[in-house]
This record gives structure tokens, C-alpha cells and sequence, in this order.
């Protein structure tokens, strides 16, 4: 039917530029095949059913609802094709038809012959459905100004300009809504061809229709077969056939990621990690068994591909399948690739691609999650191990900063799916000298603008320390403090009382001594330590109780003992309970003066300070407030498990739309036996399912800042007396609740003897 002309994409200038740009930045999502192009634009359908588009628009033709004069030189995904499940595309000059797996045609672009099939000659900026044909499509192809259509029962339809006779209607006339084309038949009767076997392809003013033998559907292109894969499995010796195929899976970043694509015949939300993960990390853990296969896989010139080409990388899949591979935790990957693909992900990846990455990284399984950290963590003990700070510091930083993208994903994820903190943990910065050296660059340069020469600083980096180096840190700054003070009171004994115009008479004793009665325990400490210099709280601590002035270190852990067990009891009424009386927390309205609240913190610095732990029965709400990380819903769950459970269910498990009708919830809420507004603004404002996040964010904040602000700013003031603040947000919440509290897994009698200790402390204590 009709009349062919020869065509080539790209010819003008724009489409070329288009063409080029597409195919440098075509997201990594595997296969684009099936695909189209024609004069000007370019259409691109990956395996997931996710259209993406460059080229010219002048008429819509990219489906963006809106127009691009000068055309759309960068590749992009179209949005509105990402709901309706697209099986198929095709481009005529200035048009688009997409067909989806349900059987519809919808198409967008130029309409001024008619070949947008809606039955006027507009232009349509989003994909509209094309109506008026039988039961469902098979194939649809576009020609340059018109369109046909195959019908599942073999029924064929066309519209469009019909000058050139393309639509096979007999007529030169143009059609604008979808029209029957009759089939040619024999002299029986019959129609010529079997609908099952037809085939449909469109030139530029002409159209052809041919049969092909039917054959059982194939895997779509790119993924990985089943049966092949235990083929490969089952040999002994792979021959060259297999040698090439598995050399080929992993030769672009386009095929890897295509052999792992998710079956779904559920369209993807848009920014949906599209590939399988779990299959990805248990079929290379397969085929890196076996000795042949391993021989057949050597994935450095893909890393080589995807580091020349990060900068235009759309969809970042391939990152999320390379740390899956075995190989590359591997030594020998190190310095050739681990760190090139470091420096791809911190350095040169795009802003888009990178929160991209963020979104998927969260919500990977523990599993995955681990193999993440253990290529990037293996890479930086490696370095470590063999001497290579000096000499690759940049590199090192550049290992750093992708574990730290992992630790704020692995945050983010929940506590269903969060790895333990110990994962990240490089036991090679336990090394003492490499330890005293970060904590004099951190001290240094904190009060430094950084620059280009800015060596690695670990402390940075708190993530990867692990619990003995954050105690030895601790200790050491506490041990520093406490020399000096003894210094300070050697050099002002041995100097003559003239010598200084400041020296006292009677200097001040290098320690800081608390002398009470233990009947009257908590008002004996909470005078002393509300009349001495806040200086002195960070002297060493000496205890002497009336009854008995003997020195002994029992006296310091006695203390500790007692005083805590005083104030946490219902009676002090410092504190609000929970329904159990199991956890405590700050009131609402305190029944003490604030200073108590100070002279609390002072004691639970001083107890973590002088190596004693206590009896602490907060939530890890508080650790968290300590460290800067904000309380979450599973914090409120962990002090009442009755109101966090009911809003979890709220906002994770409760699906009806009606949750003013159902639940009959306000933002008016009880917290310490008070009623509270969580929203000021508007009395008894209902709790709806679009602001239920809303109300169970502002429950939380109540819960732990709001409602307790002044007196737990008190409590902060008072620890950070005694400790200091930089040194104690080392720790994680939990290390900090497991240092202070205890923990069946810390061996405590080790931790609190690390040191890094600098070697003039040494010297002037045995001199001076």
C-alpha cells in the first residue's frame, strides 16, 4: 500500500543532537528494544514498561504535555506512560502510538491528517486513548502522518493521511478516526493470511503486512534464562558458547542490569527499583563457584565503560547490582576498581542519580545491605593494611563517603531492615598510633577551614570506628583533662607563692571530692556540686562518706549505686513513668526546681566520666537527643507500647480512606496527665488519612522535645560540664545507652582501660 520514500534518522541538526545524547545517556534499565525513531524524535521502552524520550516536540510528540521549540536535547522519562503499562511503541514524523499489555492504543503529537485516530486534527500534548475499535490490539506501527492498528482478531484499522494510498481503503482520503481495512482474499473467499501469524510494518507512505510461523514466546531480550543458567551450572567445563554468553552478560552495564529485570505485569512507580536484587546476588553467588565461569567473567572493562560514562547515567541500577558481586570484595579489585567506581559515585554521578540511589539504598534487604558495606568496607582495610593513607589519602576519603551514603541509608531503613552499627566497623583504625594521629588531625583541623590538602580525619567518619576506638578516645580526652589538672597542681606546689601573681596560698587539690552522709545522700551531692567551680567536674572524682573517711574505689561505685537508685525512685519526682513503671522520662510540668535536672546530667557525666555505669531507665530517645539524632515513633513505642502501637497501626497498617469517620481521632492529645493542642492553630482538629502522618510526627515531638524542653536542655547542660560534647557524639545511641546503662555483650572491664595516651602525659607524671 502507498508510496515509499527513503528516510534516516537524525538528518537536521537537532535530531541529530538528540540522537547522540540519547544514546550516551540512556538509563541503565536493560534492553530498549522494542524501540522507535524517526525523523526527529526517538522513543525508548525499557524492560520494566518505562518509555523515555528526546528529540524534537514541537507538536508534543514526546508526551510531556507541553511543547519544546528548539526540542528536548537531553533524554527523560515520559510520566504519563508510566501507569498504563506499555508493551510496545512506535513513532510516526511528529506522532507517537504506544500500545499497552491490556490491549489499548493510546497516541500523542501532531493530529493535522487525522492520524492520532481521535477524530479531529488536534495536537495532543499527553497520551489520549484511541477509541472506536473491536475488542483488543495486537501491534500498532506508525507511518509519517498515519497510523495502523492490528487487532487481536486480526481485524486491521487505519487512519491518517491516505494521500499516498497508505491506508489500503482504496481512497487517497485521509481518515481521522480508526477505519476497517479489508484484507485481500482468495477466490474462496477465505482471507489470505491467518490473523495469528500476521505481522505489521510501516514505512514512511507505505505499509506491508506478511506472515511469520508461529513460534512459543521467547524470554524478553536481555533477561537471564533460567534453563541456561542450569545448563552453564551443570557443566564441568564450560565450552566456548557458554565462555561467550556469560562474557557477554557481563560485558555492559545495559545487559547485566537487563538479565535481572523484575517480571511485573503491574506497571513500575515512578523512581521503583526495577531490578531483582535478591536473584542478582544468589546467581552470581552460583557462578562464582564454579572455576570455569569464574575464569569467563572479568568485569573491569564494564567498570571502565560505566566511569567514562557516569556523568550522563539517568538510572543508576547498575550500582546497586555490582556490590552483589563477589569479585569485587576481593583485593585485587581494589585499586583498579573499587575505588574508580568510589569516585564515579562521590564525584561525578548526577544530583538525580544520586537521589536515586538514596531512595533504593534504603530500602534494600539486610542481606544486600551488607554486601553493600563489605565491598566498600574491604576496599578501605585493604588500603589501610597495606600502607596506602599516605599515598591515596583522596582515594581513602573517597571509600569513606560512599560507607557514609550506606550508614544514613541503613538509618533510614527502620529498625526492621537497619544492619547493626558494628558492620561498618574497620578494625584496622584500631591500630593506636594510626588512632592518636586522627584525633590530633580532627582536633586540629575543627577549628580549620578544610581545603584541598585536608587529610583524612576518621573521627569524621565515627561510623566506621568501632567501640574500643570511641572508648579509647574518651578515655584519652578524659585522662588528658585530668593530667593537666594534676600538672597545674604540681607546678603551683613547687613554684614559690610569688612567683604567680594568680597562685593561691593554698592550691586547689588536683581532685574534685564529694564528702556526704549517706542518709542525707542526694542533698549532700546536690549542694556540693551546685557550690563548686564547673571546672571541677572534670578533676577525678574522689568520694568519702562520713560514716567511714576511709579512701576506696568501692566508695565511687557505692555512690553511683545509691544516687542513682535515689533520684529514679518515684519519690524523688523528678521523673514521669511509664504504664509499667519500667522507663522513665522527663515531665511535663517537673515538680523540682530545673537545677536539679543540671545536677543530674553533672551525675551522669561524671558516672560515664569516672568509668562507672548506671542505672539509667530512659528510652533510647534520650541517647539519641545526646548524639543529635532524632527520637522516632519507635522510640514512643519502646516507653508505651500501647499509644506507639496504636499509631504505627495508623499509619503503617491502616488502609480505609475514612479514618475521621472510623477512628473518630483529634489532634487533642493526653501526654503526663495533661491536655494538649498538637496543633495550636485549630482546637480538636480531626485526625483525616491525609494528615495522619502529620499528628503522629507531632505525638513523637511532643512526646520527647516539646513537652520536657526545659528541663531536658538542663539535664544536656549539665552532662556536656563534665563530657565533652564532640568526643561523646562519636557514639551511636545505642553505644552510648550500652557504655553508660551496660550491656551483656561489652566487656566493660576492657573499655574502660583503653587509652591513646600521648607520651608527654607519661613523662610528666613520672617528672614532674
Amino acid at each position: 500500500m502507498g508510496s515509499e520514500q527513503p528516510w534516516t534518522a537524525g538528518p537536521g541538526e537537532a535530531s541529530l543532537s538528540a540522537a547522540d545524547t540519547c544514546s550516551g545517556a540512556l538509563p541503565h534499565r536493560g534492553p530498549s528494544d522494542p524501540g522507535s525513531s524517526r525523523r526527529t524524535h526517538t522513543l525508548a521502552l525499557t524492560l520494566p514498561g518505562l518509555v523515555y524520550c528526546c528529540g524534537a516536540n514541537r507538536a508534543g510528540q514526546l508526551g510531556l504535555n507541553r511543547v519544546d521549540e528548539k526540542g528536548r536535547f537531553n533524554i527523560c522519562s515520559v510520566p504519563a506512560l508510566r501507569v498504563l503499562g506499555v508493551s510496545f511503541i512506535s513513532c510516526g514524523e511528529a506522532h507517537s502510538a504506544v500500545l499497552t499489555k491490556g490491549g489499548q492504543v493510546f497516541t500523542f503529537g501532531e493530529g493535522s491528517r487525522g492520524q492520532l485516530g481521535h477524530n479531529a486534527s488536534a495536537n495532543e500534548l499527553l497520551p489520549k486513548l484511541v477509541e472506536g475499535m473491536d475488542g483488543l490490539a495486537s501491534q500498532i506501527a506508525c507511518g509519517s502522518h498515519h497510523t495502523l492498528v492490528l487487532g487481536s482478531s486480526g481485524q486491521l484499522w487505519a487512519f491518517g493521511s491516505g494521500v499516498k494510498g497508505q491506508l489500503g481503503t482504496g481512497v487517497t482520503e485521509g481518515c481521522l478516526r480508526p477505519t476497517s481495512v479489508l484484507l485481500k482474499r482468495d477466490s474462496g473467499g477465505a482471507a489470505t493470511v491467518i490473523h495469528n501469524d500476521m505481522k505489521i510494518s510501516v514505512g514512511w507512505n507505505s505499509n506491508f503486512i506478511y506472515t511469520a510461523e508461529s513460534s512459543e514466546r521467547e524470554p524478553p531480550i536481555g533477561r537471564l534464562d533460567k534453563a541456561k543458567l542450569q545448563k552453564w551450572l551443570s557443566m564441568e567445563q564450560g565450552n566456548s558458547e557458554a565462555q561467550r554468553e556469560i562474557s557477554l552478560m557481563f560485558s555492559t552495564s545495559s545487559s547485566l542490569v537487563a538479565n535481572f529485570t523484575k517480571t511485573s505485569e503491574i506497571p513500575q512507580a515512578a523512581g521503583a527499583l526495577t531490578v531483582d536484587l535478591e536473584a542478582a546476588s544468589q546467581v552470581f553467588d552460583q557462578l562464582l563457584n564454579i572455576p570455569w565461569i569464574r575464569k569467563s567473567i572479568n568485569i573491569e572493562p564494564l567498570v571502565d565503560n560505566i566511569c567514562s560514562s557516569a556523568a550522563v547515567i539517568k538510572s543508576p541500577e547498575i550500582f546497586m547490582l555490582l556490590p552483589t558481586i563477589s569479585l569485587l570484595h576481593e583485593d585485587l579489585s581494589v585499586m583498579k576498581m573499587v575505588l574508580a567506581l568510589s569516585i564515579v559515585i562521590v564525584e561525578h554521578l548526577n544530583d538525580t542519580a544520586i537521589k536515586t540511589l538514596k531512595e533504593w539504598w534504603s530500602s534494600m534487604e539486610t542481606n544486600i545491605m551488607t554486601k553493600h558495606i563489605l565491598m566498600w568496607k574491604n576496599a578501605l582495610s585493604f588500603m589501610l593494611r597495606n600502607g596506602l593513607l599516605a599515598t591515596h589519602n583522596p582515594g581513602v576519603k573517597f571509600l569513606l563517603e560512599a560507607l557514609k551514603y550506606l550508614h544514613r541509608a541503613n538509618k533510614r531503613a527502620g529498625r526492621t531492615q537497619e544492619v547493626p552499627a558494628s558492620t561498618f566497623y574497620v578494625e584496622e583504625i584500631n591500630n593506636s598510633v594510626l588512632l592518636l594521629e586522627d584525633v590530633n588531625l580532627w582536633r586540629f583541623w575543627s577549628t580549620r577551614e578544610d581545603t584541598e590538602v585536608t587529610p583524612v580525619i576518621f573521627c569524621r567518619y565515627p561510623f566506621v570506628l568501632s567501640l574500643i576506638c570511641k572508648m579509647a578516645i574518651f578515655n584519652s580526652n578524659a585522662l588528658f583533662t585530668k593530667e593537666i589538672h594534676k600538672l597545674a597542681h604540681r607546678l603551683t606546689v613547687m613554684c614559690p607563692s610569688g612567683t604567680f601573681p594568680d597562685n593561691p596560698e593554698s592550691p586547689p587539690a588536683p581532685v574534685f571530692q564529694l564528702t556526704l552522709r549517706r542518709p542525707s545522700l542526694i542533698e549532700d551531692t546536690f549542694r556540693q556540686l551546685g557550690a563548686a567551680d564547673h571546672d571541677y567536674f572534670q578533676r577525678e572524682l574522689v568520694v568519702r562518706f562520713v560514716e567511714d573517711m576511709k579512701l576506696s574505689l568501692v566508695n565511687k561505685r557505692d555512690f553511683f549505686l545509691h544516687v542513682f537508685e535515689e533520684l529514679l525512685a518515684p519519690e524523688s519526682e523528678m521523673f514521669m513513668y511509664n504504664d509499667t513503671k519500667t522507663l522513665v522520662w522527663f515531665p511535663a510540668k517537673p515538680r523540682v526546681e530545673e537545677k536539679s535536672y543540671f545536677l543530674f546530667g553533672v551525675l551522669c557525666g561524671m558516672a560515664l566520666y569516672n568509668h562507672n555505669i548506671v542505672h539509667l531507665p530512659f528510652p533510647l530517645a534520650l541517647f539519641k537527643k545526646m548524639v543529635g539524632v532524632k527520637p522516632s515513633l519507635e522510640d514512643l513505642r519502646e516507653f508505651d507500647p500501647v499509644v506507639g502501637g496504636s499509631l504505627r497501626y495508623l499509619l503503617e497498617d491502616y488502609t480505609d480512606d475514612d479514618v475521621e469517620e472510623n477512628l473518630d481521632m483529634t489532634f487533642t492529645v493526653i501526654w503526663d496527665d495533661q491536655k494538649v493542642e498538637l496543633d495550636p492553630k485549630e482546637t480538636g482538629k480531626p485526625v483525616t488519612s491525609f494528615n495522619k502522618k502529620q499528628f503522629v510526627d507531632a505525638y513523637v515531638n511532643l512526646a520527647f522535645n516539646q513537652s520536657a524542653e526545659k528541663v531536658f536542655e538542663e539535664f544536656r547542660r549539665g552532662f556536656f560540664k563534665v563530657c565533652d560534647r564532640d568526643v561523646v557524639e562519636l557514639f551511636q545511641p545505642e553505644e552510648l545507652r550500652g557504655v553508660m546503662v551496660g550491656k551483656e555483650d561489652y566487656d566493660w572491664d576492657t573499655l574502660k582501660q583503653v587509652y591513646i595516651q600521648p607520651s608527654f602525659i607519661t613523662q610528666c607524671g613520672a617528672g614532674c
